[in-house]
């Protein structure tokens, strides 16, 4: 059994003369929980739906669990599950009901499916709510149905297409709990989100704007090698001048609004939060700095920035 799960050089995908994904290249190991983040339209679907076999490449190679996606994706199929955006359930059917008929799909005898939807209840917490019918279940539960779903046949491999897109913040956080439930027990997991907080989970992250593959390394590592210094919480009254103010100061890379305080990228060791302080007190403004953790936001500012791939 190959440690890499997922293989992808150079794979583009184009519409016409519209690039979706534009020569990406990046691998993901057995047991990972690796993030695909960016905007709608950045390419993050249309890489999935390659990698699955359901859209040919127009360009580039990968290989799944070690299956070529051109010439063997219905041998990656059955490894695989896959979550999409727009989750399939029969609404007039139970949960179980649900359950049992997609286990039908992945061809499993009434033998192996029995105690495998009891398992998969248990672990999306669902079994109390077995018997409910699936137009019946809030978002939160009709999410961990689809992933139920997903699961059913024991893939190795799971495809999440920005499996939390709109459902509530708890609901998005014990989603994620159940995400590395799957990971402990094995299951690599490959997730599309738009979500910066979401993508401070992930094990790795690859940030995808424009159909590029901009960055792809920890969150961690990628705030220490993106950006070109510290990042400072600025408060001040009114926002706006301090803004401009901010903005025109010396050493100051990029500043912002954030809520209701500005957020700035300053360069290097060109400032303390005195001496930012003191930039902004010749200008007349009265502000309060605090050094602040960067975000990936601040990452994803910084390299949709560039425009280039890293």
């Amino acid at each position: 059994m190959p440690d890499v799960a997922i293989e992808v050089h150079e794979l583009t995908k184009q519409f016409g003369d519209f690039t979706a994904v534009d020569h990406v290249s990046f691998t993901v190991q057995r047991g990972e929980v690796v993030g695909y983040l960016g905007p709608n339209g950045s390419g993050k679907t249309t890489t999935m739906r390659m990698l699955l076999g359901l859209l040919q490449p127009t360009a580039g190679e990968a290989k799944v669990l070690g299956y070529d996606i051109r010439k063997q994706a219905e041998s990656i199929r059955p490894l695989v599950g896959y979550m999409s955006q727009k989750f399939a359930l029969y609404e007039d059917l139970t949960v179980r009901e649900n359950l049992v008929f997609y286990a039908g799909v992945y061809g499993m005898t009434p033998e192996q499916y029995r105690p495998r939807v009891k398992e998969v209840l248990a672990l999306i917490g669902l079994a109390r709510r077995e018997n409910e019918r699936a137009g019946e279940l809030s978002g939160g539960w009709r999410q961990r149905l689809a992933l139920g779903i997903a699961l059913i046949h024991g893939p190795q491999l799971l495809f999440l297409d920005e499996p939390t897109s709109g459902v509530d913040p708890s609901a998005r956080r014990e989603f994620w709990d159940l995400i590395y439930t799957l990971a402990e027990e094995g299951a690599t997991v490959f997730v599309s989100t738009h979500y910066m907080d979401e993508a401070e989970h992930c094990g790795r992250l690859g940030i995808m704007y424009n159909g590029k593959l901009m960055a792809m390394d920890t969150p961690s590592a990628l705030k220490a090698s993106q950006l070109k210094g510290p990042a400072w919480n600025v408060v001040a009254d009114p926002l706006l001048p301090a803004l401009e103010a901010l903005t025109a100061a010396t050493g100051v890379h990029r500043a912002g609004l954030l809520g209701d305080h500005l957020h700035a990228i300053t360069l290097g060791n060109a400032h303390t939060a005195a001496s930012l302080q003191a930039a902004l007190t010749a200008r007349g403004i009265t502000a309060t700095v605090e050094e602040a953790e960067p975000t990936l936001e601040d990452v994803f500012v910084e390299l949709a920035g560039k425009g280039v791939t890293i």
